[in-house]
Parts: structure tokens; sequence; C-alpha cells
């Protein structure tokens, strides 16, 4: 028999990680098969502008979503940190497959007109907003869960269930586009996807049922008292430098993934004229690398500590991302495509694995997930989100296809900065830490 430790019992964390991961890779399948359905769903539901303007409008509306993380975030967040991180859990799963279920029923443009588009900014703003409460409970979750040794590898299977979701959704996309062709696509096959997502709601339900609340666990009165406070109130007041540190920092892996995940499939459609189907199978791709590659960075980070792993995977990503779009640009054939989005996918995994795993190191139990809730939420916001939407723009701005490299180089050149000034709480007693400084 397995013997208990402060945390749990190991096959209580067995459970958590593959709950948390379906659960996770059902919500990151909603959310971003939206991406991958970007060029379709312009011409749609924004058939009045030029090709240009329905893909800016479509990838504006993809962005749209993230303008609700940060109030999801503070919302959701503190919800978690008051009533448990499985209750928080369950309302974003209820909230993403209605804002799914939205999308897969919306009439177009042709229908009923300026409706059509305002509809969709509906349902993205509720994804948006479940998404923005989502990563943070889950991934405080999986690291109340987990030992002194294995927090990197427990919070990894956040990053991996993201992954999850993206390989599923791009295979999807994919394999209707080829089998349906274009005319069934834009008839009723975009729909597909969306209606699929519903099977978020009973599946997802069932399964995190079976998870273990962390919150309560191994707490002592002292640190159950502050739930009672403002959370939001209480981590400007007395943790604004690691918000903002924090969250400068999470930019480097949200720029990344956004930019390798969605833009790039869009650009290798429209900037160097492949196929849809290529180039969802290099957005599959990423999501391969990322889903097989984080629990082996997440144990990598314990033995060897965050701060270096997420270092040096952002000096190599800058020294080689402009590479890589001069190769692309100059042999556009899908397998350098897929080499590109591969090596890009492989650098990104090293440093946003152990990155997802230091924000809710910062904070104490009763403010962890406010705390990762609104660091991550903001930074995918303001950086990740609009990413795609910046990417396009800056291409037509300056009429430069390495628009995009330049700007993935610059924003993790700034995520340094903020790397910089974070401690790294590997293999530390974080709770312990968090109430001898409060």
């Amino acid at each position: 028999m397995p013997q208990a430790t402060s945390i749990g019992h190991p096959p209580s964390r067995r459970t958590t990680i593959v709950a948390t991961t379906i659960g996770n890779a059902l919500e990151f399948f909603d959310f971003t098969v939206f991406g991958f359905m970007a060029m379709l769903i312009g011409k749609l539901f924004f058939p009045t502008f030029s090709s240009y303007g329905q893909l800016l409008l479509a990838v504006a509306t993809f962005g749209v979503g993230f303008v609700m993380r940060p109030l999801g975030g503070i919302v959701i967040g503190a919800y978690a940190d008051r009533a448990g991180r499985k209750k928080a859990m369950l309302v974003t799963l209820f909230l993403m497959a209605l804002g799914c279920g939205l999308i897969a029923v919306a009439p177009t443009y042709a229908q009923i007109g300026v409706a059509a588009p305002v509809l969709i900014v509906v349902a993205r703003l509720l994804q948006g907003f479940s998404a923005g409460g989502e990563v943070g409970a889950s991934t405080t979750l999986l690291v109340e869960h987990a030992t002194l040794t294995n927090r990197g590898y427990m919070a990894s299977w956040q990053t991996a269930s993201q992954g999850l979701g993206i390989l599923v959704g791009a295979l999807v996309v994919s394999a209707l586009s080829f089998g349906l062709g274009p005319q069934a696509m834009e008839a009723w096959g975009w729909r597909v996807p969306f209606a699929l997502g519903l099977l978020i709601a009973p599946v997802g339900m069932y399964i995190r049922r079976r998870l273990h609340e962390s919150l309560h666990q191994t707490e002592t009165p002292a640190m159950a008292a502050p739930r009672q406070r403002n959370s939001v109130a209480e981590l400007c007041l007395k943790y604004p430098g690691t918000l903002l540190t924090a969250t400068l920092s999470s930019i480097g892996p949200t720029v990344a993934a956004f930019v390798t995940t969605f833009y790039m499939p869009n650009y290798a459609i429209r900037e160097l004229g492949m196929s849809p189907v290529v180039a969802l199978f290099g957005a599959a791709l990423t999501g391969l690398v990322t889903f097989s590659g984080s629990p082996l960075v997440g144990r990598w980070s314990d033995r060897i500590g965050r701060k270096p792993l997420i270092f040096w995977s952002r000096i190599v990503l800058v020294l080689s991302v402009y590479p890589g779009f001069l190769w692309l640009n100059a042999s556009p054939t899908p397998a350098v495509l897929y080499t590109v989005m591969g090596g890009l996918s492989v650098l990104l995994t090293i440093q946003g694995t152990p990155t997802l795993t230091m924000l809710p190191e910062m904070f104490p139990r009763h403010l962890r997930a406010s705390g990762m809730s609104l660091v991550y939420s903001v930074g995918v916001t303001i950086f990740g989100g609009f990413s795609p939407f910046i990417s396009t723009w800056l291409v037509n701005a300056t009429g430069s296809k390495f628009a995009p490299a330049w700007y993935l180089m610059g924003m993790t050149l700034a995520s340094l900065v903020g790397l910089k000034l974070l401690k790294d709480y590997t293999g530390r007693d974080i709770d312990a830490l968090q109430a001898a400084n409060a």
C-alpha cells in the first residue's frame, strides 16, 4: 500500500493528472478551433471586406475572446480561492461549452446580416471569460497535488493538455477540410468542430467529478483565515511587483505560442501559398510536440531549476526565429514548414512549461489561483491573443514577410527582463515560505 504524504496518495495524483489533462484538452480544443478556421470564418461572417480585411477581422475576433480573460481570471480565480479549485473548474467547463454551442448554431452574415458577427463576438467573450479562470484554477490544483520534488512535472500537464487540445483540434479541422472539400466546409462543415466541442459539458463534468479538492488539504487555520478578504485588492497591495514581473516574464511563451500555433498556419496559406491541410498539419505538429514534450521538460525543471531552462530556450529562440522565417520564405515547402514550426515548438515547450510552474509558486495558497489567473490572463490578453492580428497587420503595413519574426524576437527579449526579477522556488516548500513572508 502506498504511503501517505503531506500532499496525498500517489494514486490521487495520477487521477488528478488524467482528469485535469482531459478536461483542459477539451476546453482548449473548443477555444482554439476558432483560430484554425479564421480564414473561412472571415469569409462567412465578414464577406463585405477584401480577403485581407476578412482575415484581419477574423483574427481580431479570435483576439476579442482574450479581452475577457482578465475579468474571468479575477472572478473565477477569486471563486477558486474561496470555494475551491474543483468547483471553479466545473464553472469554466459550462461556460466554454456554452460559447462553443453558440458558434456551432450561429447564422452567417448572408442569413442575418450584421447580427451574425455580433453573435460570434459574444460567444468568443464567453469562451475568453472561461479560459481566463481555467488555467489558473487547474494549474494551481496540479501544483498543490505535487510533492516538493515533482511540482514541475505535475504542472507540466497543464501545457501538455493545451498541446493535446491543439493537436486534436488541428487534426479534426484538417480531416474535415480534406474529406469534405471547400464547398461543403463553407456550407456546413465548419460547424462540425464546434458541435463536437459540446461534448465538453457531459464528458468534462463526469471526469472532473473524480478530482480531489486541493484548497483545504494540509491547511492551517492561519492559512484559511485570509480567504474572506478581497483577493484582487490584496494582490495589488501586497504583490504589485510580483504581478508586474510575472506578467512580463509570461509574454515570452505566450507570444511564441500564438505566433507559432495560430498565426503560422494562416501565414503558410496566405503568404506562402500552401494548402489549408498542409498548414493545419503544421499546427498539429506543434500540439504533438507540446503534449509529448511537456512532461519531460517538467521533470527536467525539477532537477535543474525553472530559470535556467527558460533563459536559455529564450536565447536560442531569439537567435533562431529570423533564420527560420528566412529559410521558410526561400524554400516554402511542407518539409521546411514542419521543420521550422517543430523547432519553434520545442523551444516554446522548454520555456513555457517551467514558466507555468513558476507563476503559482509566486503566491500564497489563499491567493494562488487568483494571482496565477490574473498574471496569465493579462499577459495572454495584451500580448498573446492579438499576436495573430498584430502579425497579420505588420506584414501588410511593412510589406515584409519577416515582420512576425521581429515581433516575436522583441517580445521574447522583453520577457527576459521579467524572468531576471523572479525568484526560483524549485524544490522548496512554497506554502511555508509564503507563510513566513506574510
